[in-house]
């Protein structure tokens, strides 16, 4: 009902063709307007049901009991839908309404997609800004612990200057112990020399003590010697280390300075310094607004005063006629004109530092536009990036695809070689279960060949049985015949001509044995060789022996295999049918 198509196919569809052709023919002769007028007679047909139904009966009744209602008396259909006047201002206004409530709906859709575009872009802005927050804490704590790391190695050169220095002054320590033993050994030399003359005895004595402390003189002289080596070295040492000092200081002197552009830390002190400025400035503002008030109430009170004063006294005569009248108030408006002028001065002071105000904040404005601009780029530059890794990713993906798709194929050859092998083997099956039947019939024979020898020796006078013997073996001939045929039919469609015309020529081979050895025990029997009857029953004992044992030979083989077809069943049931009837026969003999 949702998806159906056109509502004129729907009454050639769902009504019957007489119904559907007079709905045609009125559809030509009248127009549109009379197929709504068949909908509205179809649907009064059926008010009251449809009335209590849910959408599901509705949709079942539209299918199924519908079409038999209009059906049962099509005129009283078509009149009704003569009789039905639709007044066209009302659908004209009906479809008016339809089309505010459609388009109504379709500005609500255009808004909500808009309102969802607008929160998809702020959910991806939310997301970048988290991004690059977390970018500059990661950046904060990488620089707080490079700064540690700088740290830990200063104290640690720190330490080994101290160890150094220490081991230093041990050394300039022994030196000075040597200098002071040097200079006892010395002096003690010098008494030595002065006692020589005593005796000779002590001067060999002597002569000894000084070869000793020449030798422990050489030994100090060679020590002293490898300790002024070793401070030598030691020195060498302190200066590396102090070169090595100062330059990690400069280094963390240019890390506090240069600290990156981007970083938070650095955005919040350019922001708490215009913050500072903007503060200095306001109050400098408050300053001299300040200023300026207190002058003006100055001046508005000095203006006061000057009026309240009273009216000098009357000048005299000289001084009119020196032209002393108009001095004073001369001087009075000069003062008025130099207050002004210092009141104008601080107002437009006042304007200057408020203009100054503006341009900082225009500067600090542009700043953080510059700044916005470039993190704008590093994003851009970013999500160029990632378009790059996401087309590498899509090649990677058609890559893989193409390799699936080359394994899918290798996948449905290896499955089609597999039915190809599986086909064989069902031909080699058949061909198996044809051979089998050819076993059946060959032994079919051979007990059919001696229950006849068996009668043939019994009877041999009678030669009315000699005459169901050889229909018998007419018949068996026929059945071989018809074996044949059916084996060539049946093997040729699964098996190569090759094959067939080895078994086709193994089979006639086999049947022409198989008459041959008849014609020839027939003839022998009807020369009449001479058995006695022991004979004939024991080689009748013996047959019907063999007999049982091939048909349960034959059974036991067969009882695993599944015929091919229906037919080939019903033959190895007669098969059988007639083997338990040759089986019998003797028994009845």
């Amino acid at each position: 009902m949702y998806a159906s198509s056109w509502f004129l196919t729907l009454f050639t569809t769902a009504l019957s063709l007489p119904l559907a052709c007079r709905v045609m023919d009125v559809f030509l002769s009248e127009g549109m307007e009379i197929i709504f007028k068949v909908a509205l007679a179809m649907l009064g047909l059926a008010k009251a049901d449809l009335l209590c139904l849910d959408m599901e009966g509705m949709l079942k009744f539209f299918q199924k009991e519908l079409p038999p209602r209009a059906e049962a008396d099509p005129e009283s259909l078509m009149n009704n839908a003569y009789n039905i006047k639709i007044n066209s201002k009302k659908m004209k206004k009906l479809e008016k309404e339809y089309t505010v409530i459609k388009t109504k709906e379709q500005e609500e859709m255009i808004e909500l997609r808009r309102l969802r575009n607008e929160n998809r872009l702020l959910r991806q802005r939310n997301e970048l800004l988290e991004a690059e927050s977390a970018e500059l804490a990661d950046r904060l704590v990488r620089g707080q612990v490079s700064r540690a790391e700088e740290e830990e190695t200063t104290y640690v050169v720190q330490r080994e200057l101290a160890a150094l220095r220490h081991t230093h002054l041990l050394t300039t320590h022994q030196l000075e112990n040597a200098h002071e033993e040097i200079r006892a050994l010395s002096l003690m030399l010098q008494d030595q020399h002065t006692s020589r003359q005593s005796s000779l005895d002590e001067l060999s004595m002597k002569d000894e003590s000084l070869k000793q402390k020449e030798e422990m003189v050489t030994c100090l002289q060679q020590e002293l010697v490898k300790v002024r080596l070793r401070e030598a070295e030691n020195d060498a040492l302190i200066r590396d280390l102090r070169a090595r000092i100062n330059e990690l200081e400069e280094e963390k002197k240019s890390l506090r300075e240069t600290t990156p552009d981007n970083s938070v830390a650095h955005l919040q002190e350019e922001l708490i310094a215009v913050k500072l400025r903007e503060a200095e400035a306001n109050l400098s503002l408050k300053d001299l607004r300040q200023r300026v008030q207190e002058l003006a109430a100055q001046w508005q009170r000095h203006l006061q005063e000057h009026r309240q004063e009273a009216n000098p006294a009357p000048d005299s005569t000289p001084k009119k006629l020196l032209f002393w009248e108009n001095r004073g108030n001369e001087t009075q408006k000069l003062e008025e004109e130099l207050m002004t002028t210092r009141i104008r001065e601080m107002e437009t002071l006042t304007e200057l530092k408020e203009l100054r105000l503006k341009v900082m904040e225009l500067e600090t404005q542009v700043q953080v536009s510059t700044n916005q601009l470039r993190r704008q780029d590093e994003e851009n530059k970013k999500l160029k990036d990632e378009i790059e890794t996401a087309l590498t990713r899509e090649k990677e993906q058609a890559t893989k695809s193409k390799e699936q798709q080359h394994r899918y194929t290798d996948l449905e050859s290896r499955m089609k070689d597999e039915q190809m092998m599986a086909k064989i083997r069902d031909a080699e099956h058949a061909q198996h279960v044809a051979e089998l039947m050819q076993k059946i019939g060959v032994l079919q024979m051979k007990n059919e060949e001696m229950v006849a020898e068996g009668e043939l020796r019994c009877n041999l006078d009678d030669s009315d049985k000699v005459r169901e013997l050889q229909d018998k073996v007419a018949d068996l001939k026929a059945e071989v015949m018809r074996l044949e045929s059916w084996k060539e039919h049946w093997v040729g469609g699964c098996v190569t001509p090759r094959v067939n015309s080895l078994r086709s020529q193994s089979w006639d081979s086999d049947t022409l044995e198989v008459n041959d050895n008849l014609n020839d025990e027939l003839r022998l029997q009807m020369t009449g060789l001479d058995h006695t009857s022991n004979t004939s029953s024991d080689s009748i004992y013996k047959s019907e022996e063999l007999k049982k044992s091939d048909i349960t030979q034959i059974s036991s083989e067969e009882s695993p295999k599944i015929l091919p077809d229906g037919k080939d069943t019903k033959l190895i049931e007669d098969k059988e049918k007639t083997a338990i009837e040759i089986t019998n026969e003797p028994e009845k003999v």
